[in-house]
């Protein structure tokens, strides 16, 4: 019974590790000295993140840079102070694609975050250089809503370009998350005009039509945005943001000018809403695109309680370029 209990507890960490390990399996790249990196790099990278949700500690960062690169390893650092996360899967199985600018990307990684006791299911979709180094690890858009807008690419070009508005998108979501301002920073351009908005609560009068709630919008320049941003991010913890709905135009005469208009959701420790979120790109600078127009509209009109119509919501043909 003694040498039962010892090989009991000699074998007990074995599996502890065991549990925590992920197999990353990539599949439909035609090159297998990448195909092997990408799958060693990722499936250690994950299996360190499962290790510290089961140790209850932070992920060894300096090790962590075996496997990816210092920013992405900063951007996974800021992303686990507000939410900590792990892959329940012992084994991933997704494909393989090029992207553009000579990376590779691998989607639908399924992970479990964490927050104040609460679990949330999210994907990520991550990128790698071509020596399968990682270089971005982002919320992803769900699957429906990716296919929609690249199936809708008119040219290699255009193709390219959504392409680029589908990780930006998913970055754009990822830094709200994150608290990442220097993103936000680069991003919006000098001259961008931006104009937010949220629902707040007034007494119902006769001057309101005794309605409850309104809208408050405040048109700012780039420098008030980010020091609002700024205090936002330091008073709450906790920021989720999801799209649910995704419209990608092409100016058809400024072919390097697309307007995006996402269907949000937002919720924080204080604040919530649902909201029409537009985004004006400029891919002229393809290695630096920029947003010149970011404006906010409410989900429902306050004061007759119905969903806006799809006309009356912000769109590139209102944009004078």
């Amino acid at each position: 019974m003694k040498k039962l209990i010892i090989s009991m507890l000699v074998a007990l960490p074995v599996c502890v590790m065991a549990a925590n390990k992920t197999s990353v399996t990539i599949t439909d790249l035609n090159n297998n000295v990448l195909t092997q990196n990408i799958e060693r790099n990722l499936s250690a990278l994950i299996t360190e993140l499962n290790s510290a949700w089961e140790e209850s500690r932070n992920p060894n960062w300096k090790q962590c840079r075996q496997w990816a690169d210092d920013r992405t390893c900063n951007s996974l650092s800021m992303l686990w102070e507000n939410s900590i996360f792990r892959c329940t899967e012992e084994e991933v199985v997704e494909i393989g694609m090029q992207s553009y600018g000579g990376e590779y990307e691998v989607r639908n990684i399924p992970f479990i975050f964490t927050s104040d006791g609460r679990d949330e299911y999210h994907e990520a979709a991550v990128t790698f250089n071509n020596r399968g180094l990682v270089t971005s690890f982002r919320m992803m858009i769900s699957t429906t809503l990716y296919r929609k807008v690249i199936e809708q690419g008119e040219d290699v070009r255009d193709y390219r370009q959504r392409n680029m508005i589908l990780k930006y998108t998913e970055d754009f979501r990822t830094a709200y998350e994150q608290h990442d301002l220097d993103f936000m920073n680069k991003i919006f351009s000098e001259d961008a005009l931006i104009i937010t908005g949220k629902v707040i609560k007034v007494a119902p009068t006769k001057e309101n039509n005794f309605q409850s709630t309104k809208v408050q919008y405040s048109k700012q320049d780039k420098k008030t945005y980010l020091k609002n941003l700024k205090a936002v991010f330091a008073a709450n913890k906790r920021i989720k943001v999801s799209f649910d709905k995704i419209k990608v135009e092409r100016h058809p005469i400024e072919e390097d000018f697309y307007g995006v208009t996402l269907h949000q959701g937002y919720s924080s420790d204080r604040y919530s809403d649902e909201g029409w979120l537009f985004l004006l790109w400029d891919f002229r600078d393809q290695d630096n695109p920029m947003i010149h127009v970011r404006t906010w509209q409410p989900d429902t009109n306050p004061f007759t309680k119905q969903k806006i119509k799809e006309e009356d919501i912000f769109s590139l043909a209102d944009c004078d370029l």
